[in-house]
């Protein structure tokens, strides 16, 4: 309904400026919105007030010219101009009511598009340090960005899933110390513990492991561990081997698979990170001072130059980053989107900076990124902090043995990326309204219902019957769903570009909300044969599109409950 309303108004448009009320270069974009109060009608446009100024005329006289150029169209039932010059649109019943058609006719297909004309896309996201098992913050950045990867691959971008594992540096270095101590029987409370080593119990496992000379195999690796408790080097080798593996459990059990594993060491071992410093001293943008060496980053917009190799040696976490986004680009994607935590958002300019400072044809805010703020779990109220298997924090796998994939999912990626969110362990597992994905799974298993009771009856759903007679969904609770369900493509479409996937999470709410209303308004086992079809249909269409919202999701749509 939405673009045959914009189609009608490019159609008055064109016939307006053949008459000279518009001028003939004017290129307006039509912007057309559900109302909120469906007294105004079911749609509405402000676009007598954008072109007044162009036309030299007074909104509501522009509005009334609008009206009146409109191509004639079976879709409307009528328009009204409102307040200083807004038309209000009201659509025909049986119009609105064949979005039911569609819906039923598109089935899985209902809201999916080709707007990414298939451009390679590639997302990255979680990218944990395999130093422990996943925490709730992992956990919130697994869902949001698979959610953005199903919403991009629903509206027709060839996606890649790629983990970036730091398998490098001073924090594998502790992990390796840590599993050594306890490999020689001392614990977190020795004197001779590494001081910045892990104390959870995962790193007993580990070491137990190790000592027994057990194989664990992981995404990419298979490592047998040595048994010495002095080879750190082995220990190392394969306590991360170990803790991949378990990240791997964590994220299959959480329903997230990725594509491409990236390995921090390999940028080192192929000669990425060397590359990348070459080319950023041949084009003149780094300098030595007191032993280190800098890139000017501020020539990019940084507010202060960056350390690119520490006065000791060794080069700092940003460079191997810009080497590393380097690699994605000569690899085709023209399109990179980071989900991170928010402590990532100082590592954003230098990045972007440093990559600029390549002179590769990398444009200027490449890479996107979608930071997400902090998460708290509360019991009863009060805070959780702590996971025994972790020793510090609650694990991903904590809240799924407590509440299930369902609720984590869609809790940890039903509000924006950039809020905080309390996680509330009592809220996600009740069995009421007031828990969001039991409201949404229960309107679908609601549907399923009615359509189990007319089989029992000896009253199958009739397709035809009900698409003949559509017009037949006049009351003010069945319009209500008709319109939402409408919405849907658009709202698709708008999570994909704005990269907010908790736009759908609230769209499966409202639509829930809507049918949850008409089901108890309207009666829909009735004796009339064609009117009780005709409700079933209503039903089956919501349930159609709630179960392709909990897909971009990653929530599954139970037949009942």
């Amino acid at each position: 309904m939405k673009d045959t309303i914009v189609s009608l108004l490019n159609g008055a448009i064109d016939a307006l400026k053949h008459q000279g009320v518009l001028p003939d270069d004017l290129q307006p974009n039509i912007k057309v919105d559900p109302t909120k109060d469906k007294a105004h009608g079911d749609y509405a446009t402000n676009l007598a007030l954008m072109l007044a100024k162009p036309a030299g005329k007074n909104p509501r006289e522009l509005a009334e010219s609008l009206i009146a150029a409109l191509p004639e169209s079976d879709a409307l039932q009528k328009t009204e101009i409102a307040g200083p010059g807004f038309i209000n649109f009201f659509a025909a019943p049986d119009a609105a009511a064949q979005i039911v058609a569609q819906v039923l006719d598109s089935g899985d297909a209902f809201g999916r598009s080709m707007m990414g004309k298939a451009e390679k896309v590639q997302v990255e996201f979680v990218s944990a340090n395999p130093t422990g098992p996943l925490h709730v913050g992992h956990g919130r950045g697994a869902a949001i960005g698979d959610c953005l990867c199903r919403l991009l691959e629903a509206t027709g971008y060839d996606v890649t899933r790629e983990f970036y594992y730091n398998d490098a540096g001073a924090q594998i270095a502790n992990l390796a110390r840590s599993v050594q101590a306890r490999a020689k029987n001392l614990g977190p409370d020795d004197e001779s513990w590494p001081e910045d080593g892990y104390r959870g119990e995962y790193i007993t496992d580990v070491a137990n492991d190790y000592v027994a000379g057990k194989t664990v195999t992981a995404d990419d690796r298979e490592v047998t561990a040595k048994a010495d408790a002095d080879d750190l080097e082995a220990i190392q080798e394969f306590a991360v081997a170990w803790l991949r593996r378990e990240q791997d459990l964590d994220l299959k059990a959480f329903g997230v698979e990725f594509d491409v594993y990236f390995l921090e060491s390999s940028l080192y071992q192929d000669g990425k990170v060397n590359e990348a410093v070459e080319k950023l001293v041949a084009n003149g943008h780094t300098y030595e001072e007191d032993g280190a060496m800098w890139l000017r980053t501020t020539d990019f917009g940084d507010d202060k130059d960056r350390v690119m190799r520490k006065r000791e040696g060794g080069y700092t976490y940003f460079l191997p980053d810009v080497a590393y986004h380097l690699d994605k680009w000569q690899r085709g994607f023209t399109t990179v989107i980071n989900e991170q935590g928010a402590d990532h958002h100082s590592t954003v300019t230098r990045v972007r900076a440093g990559l600029q400072a390549l002179e590769v044809g990398i444009p200027k805010g490449w890479p996107d990124y979608v930071l997400h703020q902090m998460v708290m779990v509360t019991r009863s109220g009060v805070e959780v902090k702590l996971s025994k298997r972790a020793g510090s924090y609650v694990t991903v796998r904590d809240l799924i043995d407590e509440v299930g994939r369902d609720a984590t999912r869609f809790f940890l990626a039903a509000r924006r990326a950039d809020s905080q969110l309390t996680f509330d362990i009592d809220l996600a597992r009740s069995q009421s309204n007031d828990n969001p994905v039991y409201y949404i799974q229960y309107a679908h298993a609601r549907v399923s219902s009615m359509l189990r009771k007319t089989e029992a009856a000896g009253q199958p759903f009739d397709h035809a019957l009900a698409l003949a007679n559509l017009a037949l969904l006049g009351s003010d609770q069945e319009k209500a769903v008709l319109n939402r369900l409408a919405r849907y493509p658009e709202v698709v479409q708008n999570a994909a570009k704005n990269r907010e996937p908790q736009q759908v999470a609230q769209y499966l709410l409202d639509l829930a909300g809507d049918f949850h209303t008409c089901y108890n308004a309207v009666k829909v086992m009735v004796e009339d044969d064609t009117l009780r079809n005709v409700r079933l249909s209503l039903g089956l269409a919501t349930r159609q599109v709630l179960r392709n919202g909990l897909d971009l999701m990653g929530v599954s749509a139970p037949e009942e409950m």
